[in-house]
């Protein structure tokens, strides 16, 4: 049926399929937003005077939804997404104990590590029923539930991952002397957060399928089942050996634990996991994403066409006028392109000219092998 604010959804589930089956449907995968053109003309709701109000007043979050959705035109396959944003007060690390300081823009947690002694061993560390952190997430995804139905979609959230949750419980820095002096107990430490990890989207999950009609997350892609964007952002400091031999059981642990998954690859540090990554047989695709202060996406052509020579789906985020260029260079199959325009006619000119541009439904060549340091 179709959304409030997404007239076409019906027809952008069917090519969300497609999509993941890496099947062609007529253009790539195009995700453009733009202010429509009868966008009511009401001010922004007024942002409460603390950074924990900004996060936590469900009145807030919800009117903040409530503005930007009827305002927005959503073309091709984006569809607005029930959230409120994702500063970390509700991830693993701080349901599992550690504090979290909240400003107006995010939050931090690397600061409290909850795992301070020698022992890594994360046994003793459970689930807090009672605890603000999961309790906030509970009534926050049961009004995004309520509220989202018939309008847009509520996503489970972004709750932590691989390597990412154990960084946060530990310290990065003692993180790092853990992997090289003890990585079978981080392995395990690995696994044993892992299998928390998918009771609580389980958990998460049992809410809001029904108004999601499958999932969606922290990222703007929609499945008929369990879908997360997988990341391991503290692999930009650590090496393909050391991943494999450390992270990745608990990485296929969850690939097998969802129907459908994207890795966030955050960062030109990470690139060099790349590799590793299109071996895994229960992963789609990979995003791509240089990282804060790098060259866009299509400066790492190279990275970019070994993806789709190893079959898997591409996620790349680029501005309007790059479309057409990604579009000459690369294969419309499994490609997703995330951007964004000035106004609805533009969004909708785009979407008509990327159907011209996406003739190419091809494989690629492999592409030679990405210098070090690149």
């Amino acid at each position: 049926m179709p959304l409030l604010y997404k007239e076409d959804w019906d027809e952008t589930k069917e090519r969300m399929l497609a999509w993941w089956a890496h099947e062609n449907f007529g253009r790539c995968g195009l995700s453009v937003t733009a202010l429509r053109k009868d966008a009511p003309d009401t001010p922004h709701p007024v942002c409460p005077d603390t950074p924990e109000a900004r996060w936590l007043d469900l009145d807030y979050l919800s009117a903040c939804c409530e503005w930007d959705h009827p305002r927005t035109f959503y073309g091709g396959e984006a569809f607005p997404i029930w959230h409120g944003g994702y500063p970390g007060y509700a991830s693993h690390p701080c349901i599992l104990g550690c504090d979290i300081d909240l400003d107006y823009a995010t939050g931090w947690v690397h600061e409290h590590p909850a795992l301070k002694g020698e022992s890594i061993d994360c046994k003793d560390l459970q689930i807090n029923e009672t605890g603000p952190h999961l309790q906030f997430q509970l009534s926050f995804l049961r009004r995004a539930a309520a509220e989202a139905k018939g309008k847009s979609i509520p996503g489970v959230g972004a709750f932590g991952g691989v390597g990412d949750t154990l960084a946060c419980l530990r310290g990065n820095e003692r993180l790092l002397y853990d992997v090289l002096d003890r990585p079978d107990e981080v392995r395990a430490a690995e696994l044993y957060l892992m299998d928390q990890w998918c009771r609580l989207y389980d958990r998460f999950h049992e809410i809001t399928k029904e108004a999601a009609e499958g999932s969606t997350c922290w990222f703007g892609l929609w499945s008929p089942g369990k879908f997360y964007a997988s990341h391991n952002d503290f692999s930009y400091m650590i090496s393909p050996k050391t991943y494999e031999e450390v992270f990745l059981s608990g990485l296929r642990k969850q690939l097998e634990f969802l129907d459908h998954s994207v890795y966030h690859v955050d960062g030109i540090g990470a690139f060099v996991h790349v590799d590793m990554l299109c071996d895994l047989p229960n992963l789609q695709a990979l995003q791509i994403l240089p990282g804060a202060g790098k060259p866009g996406p299509l400066h790492y052509m190279d990275v970019l066409k070994k993806v789709q020579a190893a079959g898997k789906n591409l996620h790349i985020s680029i501005g309007p006028n790059e479309v057409e260029t990604a579009l000459n260079e690369l294969s419309a199959r499994g490609l997703f392109i995330e951007t964004w325009c000035e106004t609805e006619d533009e969004a909708r000119e785009l979407l008509k000219k990327a159907e011209q541009w996406s003739s190419d439904w091809s494989g690629v060549s492999m592409p030679k092998e990405i210098p070090d340091g690149e």
